[in-house]
């Protein structure tokens, strides 16, 4: 115990391209303390004050009052917060919000997102692959629990291949080439209308044109609806979007029977591309295991020696 009697304790963050969590655990046991929920914690994509309110929001409610003095380790992966990226701005908004929250932890580490998801895998593994699809995409190998290899994960614009970004985009062209004659019809095509305040070339690609680029992937559930229904088109964008996917990993060389975590959206338990995408990477003899996301891995890293 510290010397206000309190068991010490550890903090693991998720910061992810739509919402940050935060977890406060004992460090002994594990067990869990508390948890909060804050805004989008995209190292590259968010605003360093908003990033900053988004992770204070998050630790406020992970940690009760009168245990910010009983932090001793933090371990908070980022979205855009690897090495060549944003990790440099998310350590300094880290830095702000614990002082906002009284807390001064002997260890503070900033990772990447691939980071704490891959060590939320079974026994917290220290090598294999991780694929994070969700709002965006992208893979990485992890060596010594530090990834350092990754594959995508190049924006809405220019990658993301098999996301939410990439479905949503794609049921947008698919709307679009219905209306014109240049593709088959599709039931997204109202589902979409709905959305973009009318089913017009104008309002669809209106759409696609104007807000944040993070609404493309709202679009992504859609796509999932329609293809329950039976809709060919809906159903040839997914298995695309596995295939994507699968393609990425593939991308980092990978070994028959290495561990496999993947989360996010698309990809976590009961995710709507996992057997598509299991099928397809059991060609390689893999066998993803799928994960809610990576605070689990933030929590586990944290408590280490």
């Amino acid at each position: 115990m510290n010397e206000s009697g309190i068991q010490p304790c550890v903090l693991g963050i998720d910061a992810g391209g739509t919402r940050t969590r935060a977890r406060l655990a004992d460090a002994a046991t594990g067990a869990v303390l508390g948890e909060g929920v804050g805004g989008a914690g995209n190292a590259l994509s968010v605003a360093s004050g908003e990033l900053v309110r988004n992770l204070v929001r998050a630790l406020r409610g992970a940690v009760p009052g009168g245990r910010s003095g009983a932090v001793v380790s933090v371990v908070a992966g980022f979205a855009g917060g690897g090495p060549g990226g944003g990790a440099e701005k998310a350590g300094s908004a880290l830095a702000a919000a614990l002082s906002g929250v009284g807390a001064a932890p002997a260890r503070v580490e900033v990772v990447g997102d691939a980071d704490i998801a891959f060590a939320s895998g079974p026994g917290v593994p220290a090598d294999g692959l991780v694929l994070i699809a969700g709002t965006g995409a992208a893979a990485a190998r992890v060596e010594r629990r530090r990834a350092v290899r990754a594959a995508d994960g190049d924006g809405w614009l220019l990658g993301d291949a098999g996301s939410g970004f990439w479905l949503g985009r794609e049921a947008l062209r698919a709307v679009l080439r219905s209306l014109d004659g240049r593709g088959p019809a599709t039931s997204l095509a109202g589902a979409v209308g709905e959305v973009c305040g009318g089913l017009t070339k104008e309002a669809v690609v209106g759409y696609g044109f104007t807000g944040h680029p993070v609404r493309l992937a709202a679009l992504s559930p859609l796509v999932v609806e329609a293809e329950r229904t039976g809709d060919e088109v809906a159903g040839a964008l997914l298995d695309r979007a596995a295939e994507e996917l699968a393609a990425t990993v593939g991308a980092l060389a990978p070994c028959p029977g290495e561990p496999l975590v993947v989360t996010g959206g698309l990809l976590g338990p009961g995710g709507p591309l996992l057997p598509r995408f299991a099928e397809r990477v059991g060609a390689a003899g893999l066998v993803p295991f799928p994960v809610p996301d990576g605070l689990a891995g933030a929590v586990a890293l944290a408590r280490l020696p």
